[in-house]
């Protein structure tokens, strides 16, 4: 697909290249047919034709023509300019041809320039002169009759440049020797113009071709999505048959003690292996339980029993719970309660669950020696839950995930972690359902921070 994408824009690159070098093309043929008409309609302006008269009457005699030839000359021009072309260029032999260069009529230069290319359809700002190869340098420009070179302000002179470099060019009262100079005509806004056309379909391009990497784009994310979520199902379903398996088979091994003949006739014996049973039982629907609450949440199969409640008494409760598994591990949980207005609406089993979690993780992600701290504190309308410890921390990819479902963090070379990685996603969801918000610092190596918000009341 990458190939794909990059050869559909190198060839619409090229076609559009294409269509503007057409354009340019048809564009250099219409200014050549312009140039070419202005040329002949320079030759045969009245001004010129007065203009050469006017020099052989007072040359006549020193003309290398006779009195009969030149007086025929005269005679046929003013009939037909055609029907002597050609014995004007023997004329032109004895005239200065710079002196006729000098004789263009600024004014009918202008305008003939500009009704030819209004002729070819050409609506385009453009600068045109009128060069002299005697002094080198532009007798007329843009109407007007120019100024020496040591008159000329910078941005003349850089105009200059381009009409002086311009491939646009005719010769003027050109002979079998040369020319006294040229026609020069130059367009600023010539490459602008050009792709000033091709716009339309360039974005129309654009367009579809940002579509379709879009498309792409959005393509491979799925699947590296869909990749990632098939991971951690698979981790799911690993770490959901390593839970079951091992009360399952305490549950079997239970039973067959039971049946024993040496157990059978005990009833303290029986009574223990039930009681084994039931408490394996029981595990195993927590955890049965767990999978189904969050697929109730999924599919917002639920309600909230909205009750006033003490979230300084939940976090002491839970606290109490949680302070025997830290103990037992020669750690620290401490609380700090203070809230001062700690009274709120919500669910009393769900908010506890929540606080049981986030201190269970707390636990199970932390060091030999966990040191956990709980607190609360007020805040606008509404109270905070913080639950700082030393754990192992997670990098700033794991938090992009740690709120997905089945996903858990990597906890290196500990191997006793267990759970489906539900815990934090039911935490999300329940804190989300009461309209609060949870987030979380964390730096690895160093530990983690999760700060929970609940606000007062619960709108209806």
């Amino acid at each position: 697909m990458s190939i794909a994408l990059i050869g559909i824009g190198i060839t619409q690159f090229v076609w559009i290249k294409a269509q503007v070098d057409l354009d340019e093309q048809n564009f250099d043929d219409k200014v050549i047919r312009v140039m070419g008409n202005v040329k002949q309609l320079l030759q045969e302006d009245t001004e010129t034709q007065e203009f050469i008269t006017g020099f052989y009457k007072d040359k006549k005699k020193k003309s290398l023509f006779g009195q009969k030839e030149f007086t025929n000359l005269l005679s046929a021009s003013n009939k037909n300019y055609h029907t002597y072309s050609s014995e004007l260029a023997g004329m032109m032999q004895v005239l200065d041809p710079n002196e006729l260069l000098e004789s263009i009529n600024k004014e009918n230069l202008d305008s003939y320039i500009k009704d030819e290319l209004n002729d070819q359809g050409i609506d385009l700002k453009y600068d045109y002169g009128v060069f002299s190869n005697l002094y080198n340098d532009f007798l007329i420009r843009n109407g007007s009759f120019a100024a020496q070179v040591s008159d000329k302000s910078s941005s003349q002179m850089s105009a200059d440049k381009g009409l002086y470099d311009s491939q646009y060019k005719v010769q003027l009262f050109n002979d079998e020797e040369g020319s006294p100079g040229f026609l020069k005509v130059y367009f600023p806004g010539k490459s602008s113009w050009l792709w000033a056309k091709v716009i339309p379909s360039m974005l129309i391009s654009l367009l579809f071709t940002g579509l379709i990497l879009m498309s792409f784009l959005y393509t491979v994310y799925v699947i590296f999505r869909q990749k990632q979520v098939s991971e951690m199902k698979s981790d799911f379903i690993n770490n959901m048959t390593h839970e079951f398996k091992t009360p399952i088979a305490t549950i079997s091994l239970a039973t067959d003690s039971i049946t024993n003949s040496t157990v059978i006739g005990s009833p303290d014996k029986i009574k223990r292996f039930a009681s084994i049973i039931k408490q394996e039982n029981k595990r195993m629907l927590s955890q049965v339980e767990k999978v189904l609450q969050m697929a109730r949440l999924d599919k917002s199969e639920f309600e909230l029993k909205i009750v006033a409640l003490n979230i300084n008494d939940l976090v002491t409760q839970a606290a109490g719970n949680s302070r025997l598994k830290v103990v037992s591990r020669d750690g620290e949980l401490t609380t700090a309660l203070n809230a001062t207005s700690a009274i709120i609406e919500g669910d009393q089993t769900h908010i506890s669950n929540i606080i049981h979690n986030l201190l269970d993780n707390a636990e199970k992600y932390s060091a030999d020696q966990p040191k956990i701290h709980i607190s609360t504190e007020n805040a606008k309308k509404g109270v905070k839950i913080i639950i700082k410890d030393n754990g192992i921390g997670m990098t700033k990819e794991s938090l992009k995930h740690i709120f997905d479902k089945f996903y858990r963090v990597h906890t290196g070379n500990r191997h006793d972690v267990k759970g489906f990685g539900l815990g934090l996603s039911y935490v999300k969801a329940l804190v989300s359902a009461h309209k609060g918000t949870i987030s979380v610092e964390s730096e690895l190596n160093k530990g983690s921070t999760f700060s929970v918000f609940l606000p007062k009341l619960q709108e209806v």
